[in-house]
Parts: C-alpha cells; sequence; structure tokens
C-alpha cells in the first residue's frame, strides 16, 4: 500500500470524523446514566411517597381514628360493666338470700 498525501488526509479525516463520534457517544452515555438515575429515584422514591400521601395516609387516619373510637367505647362499655357488677353486688347485700339461691 502506498502512502502519499492524499490517503494520510483521508486517513486524518476517519480518525477525527471517528474521535467526534466516541465523544457524542460517551457524553449521551453520561446523560442517559444521569437520566436513568433521576427516572430510578422518581420511580422508587417519589412516587411510593406521592401514592402514601395520596391515597395511604387518608385510609391510614381514618382507621387510626376508627380504632380510637372503638378502644374508647370498649373503655366504655367496661365501665359500665364494672357499675353493673356494683349494682348487683348491692342488690345482693340489700336482699338476702338472692345470691345465695343454690345454697
Amino acid at each position: 500500500m502506498e502512502v502519499n498525501d492524499q490517503t494520510l488526509t483521508e486517513l486524518l479525516r476517519l480518525t477525527q470524523d471517528n474521535n467526534k463520534m466516541l465523544h457524542k457517544m460517551r457524553r449521551g452515555a453520561l446523560w442517559g446514566g444521569i437520566i436513568k438515575f433521576i427516572l430510578y429515584v422518581v420511580i422508587f422514591v417519589v412516587a411510593p411517597l406521592w401514592v402514601y400521601a395520596t391515597y395511604l395516609a387518608p385510609i391510614v387516619q381514618q382507621m387510626t381514628a376508627t380504632m380510637q373510637q372503638i378502644q374508647g367505647t370498649g373503655a366504655k362499655a367496661s365501665a359500665q360493666l364494672s357499675d353493673f357488677q356494683k349494682m348487683w353486688n348491692d342488690i345482693q347485700s340489700k336482699i338476702p338470700g338472692l345470691g345465695n339461691a343454690k345454697q
């Protein structure tokens, strides 16, 4: 193969073109990586927080309020049962033989 000025000029042009392509590919890979990272952060961090804040938070708050109401109702029922037992014991103490029916 004969090396002359035309061949060297063509080789230089191809080398420069290849260098430009490689730089564009590196830049594209860098920007692609940055965009992928941002996309993964949005998918795995921001989206679940948004779903929780939008849909799950009101349901959890309502469930918590319901549980507190149930606990309050249970405490009231327990107090009423205690009052009923006290009343029953008072009745038994006033009426002899009422509590001792099986004796």
